[in-house]
């Protein structure tokens, strides 16, 4: 590593508004399951596509819920956690 090469500056962090997952997780997760309910209302027949709301709707929970618990496992000091969560 050069000398020139530690003398550049570092950017400044993300605002916790743009690094903070959550809110794109509960938005997705609320778009599947809008979709979930308009093709229930509007084309009921059409289970693939029935099906591929719901589950999308279903994963979003379950990946808001890898979050939540990586986040308690941080805040308590978990050895095991992931490293440089937000405690948010």
């Amino acid at each position: 590593m050069s000398e020139r090469d530690s003398t550049l500056p570092h950017p400044p962090p993300l605002p916790h508004r743009l690094a903070d997952p959550v809110p794109v997780v509960l938005g997705g997760t609320a778009l599947w399951f809008l979709g979930f309910l308009v093709v229930l209302v509007v084309d009921r027949s059409n289970g693939t596509l029935l099906w591929t709301t719901l589950s999308g709707g279903l994963l979003g929970i379950i990946g808001y819920g890898v979050f939540y618990w990586q986040r308690r496992a941080a805040r308590r000091g978990s050895r095991t956690a992931q490293q440089g969560l937000d405690s948010a």
